[in-house]
């Protein structure tokens, strides 16, 4: 799939730079989850610690989903886009109905991250590990 240039309502509100920071977030908060999960097998920490793995993987799959889709959940839900260099600059969508396709869009990736998270944290307490 082409990388998308420019907004299309619901389905692309981020460009280059925005997609390159949610992969990041989306691997710094892999790499938090797992660490994490090694830490409290190594020390033997309760078991029901490992659901609070359910933050770090949350934000890893919302990071991941966002980049992929080439749509920030924040911006969705704040009516903004942002194809610029700068991250974090967004300008708004005045049109209704564009706010509202892209208030969807975000409540997916909200949800689906939420659910990848849960399914996390409950896999990791019930893991042997």
């Amino acid at each position: 799939m082409a990388e998308p240039t420019q907004y299309i309502p619901g389905v692309c509100n981020i460009g280059r730079a925005e997609v390159r920071q949610r992969k990041l977030l989306g691997w710094i908060m892999l790499v938090v989850t797992v660490g994490s999960w090694i830490v409290f097998s190594v020390f033997g920490v309760s078991k029901v610690w490992r659901l609070a793995l359910f933050v770090p993987a949350s934000l890893a799959a919302t990071g991941f989903l966002q980049a992929a889709w080439h749509f920030c959940a924040t911006f969705g839900v704040l009516g903004a886009r942002n194809f610029g260099t700068t991250v974090g600059k967004t300008e708004t969508i005045e049109q209704a109905e564009f706010r509202r396709q892209d208030r969807r869009t975000a409540l997916w990736i909200i949800t689906l991250s939420l659910l990848a998270g849960a399914v996390f944290a409950v896999a990791a307490y019930f893991s042997p590990f």
